[in-house]
């Protein structure tokens, strides 16, 4: 008996190999779902920027050129956050969401602000893959099964900040801003079964740190729910994308600093995957 292992999407090309005529070898499949490098655009004032713990937030660039280079450098999404949007009480920047989606061919997650139905009409039109959602969804959960039941599950992804404080974490909301008693991992469960298709789990404590991710709210969330899961914040060496792959369990990992400042290139990084037995695309 042969087993082959193939990385999702390419093994349903395996029927197109033969004819309807022809009987199928026999072939026991083991798909094995390869692991997603994500660079992020947090967006300011219409600028990519980088903070630590949510703090001291800098400048480090065009979002429109780092989006175009990422996708050049073989990242397999890239992930669009208007920071401020929900704080200061706007949208986010549609033009600036057509204008970086122009420049790029893979998947595009653009969050910040969204409340609505409509909200996520717009971004798709201009060019958005999928939409995330954070303050909004905890304010009215309903939001969640409102954008499945329109645009599906897969579209609907749910930013967590989360913050681990006397013991436990914690959702806050308004980019960090606002805490709450809510605590992450039950929040994730809610989501997914109002609809949410992905989670975006973001650590305040790790952000920006480079120390790595925080691995055990990220198993967590990850053995709780059953939608893949993006790791997010603390991110600094190669090793940390492998723990937080393994150890972690999750099913992407997202950072920014690294990429922005060039100090990990995405080709390199993949490549070190490889190397350390975790599937990625390449």
């Amino acid at each position: 008996m042969q087993i082959v292992y193939w990385l999702l999407p390419t093994a349903t090309a395996y029927c197109q190999l033969f004819s309807a005529d022809r009987q199928l070898p026999t072939i026991n499949f083991l798909i094995v779902l390869a692991k997603r490098i994500i660079p992020c655009l947090d967006i300011k004032n219409g600028k990519t920027v980088k903070g630590i713990n949510f703090e001291n937030i800098t400048d480090v660039g065009d979002p429109v050129e780092l989006g175009a280079l990422y996708a050049q450098m073989g990242a397999d999404e890239l992930v669009f956050l208007d920071i401020t949007a929900t704080n200061e009480k706007r949208k986010t920047l549609s033009e600036l969401v057509t204008r970086i989606a122009k420049h790029i061919n893979i998947p595009f997650t653009v969050g910040g602000g969204i409340s609505s139905v409509e909200d996520v009409s717009v971004l798709l039109a201009c060019g958005a893959d999928k939409i995330s959602v954070n303050t909004s969804a905890v304010r009215n959960p309903q939001l969640i099964s409102d954008l499945a039941s329109q645009f599906g599950s897969q579209c609907v992804v749910l930013a967590i900040d989360t913050k681990f404080i006397d013991g436990e974490w914690y959702v806050f909301l308004n980019g960090g801003r606002i805490p709450t008693d809510i605590k992450t991992v039950e929040w994730a469960k809610q989501a997914v079964a109002l609809g949410a298709g992905e989670i975006l789990l973001t650590s305040m404590n790790n952000d920006g740190t480079k120390d790595g991710f925080a691995l055990d709210i990220t198993r967590a969330v990850s053995e709780a729910v059953n939608v893949p899961v993006i790791a997010s914040g603390g991110a600094g060496t190669m090793e940390h994308f492998v723990t937080v792959f393994d150890e972690g369990k999750a099913d992407a990992a997202l950072a920014a600093s690294i990429f922005h400042y060039k100090e990990i290139g995405i080709p390199e990084l993949k490549a070190f995957l490889k190397v350390q037995g975790v599937e990625v695309r390449v």
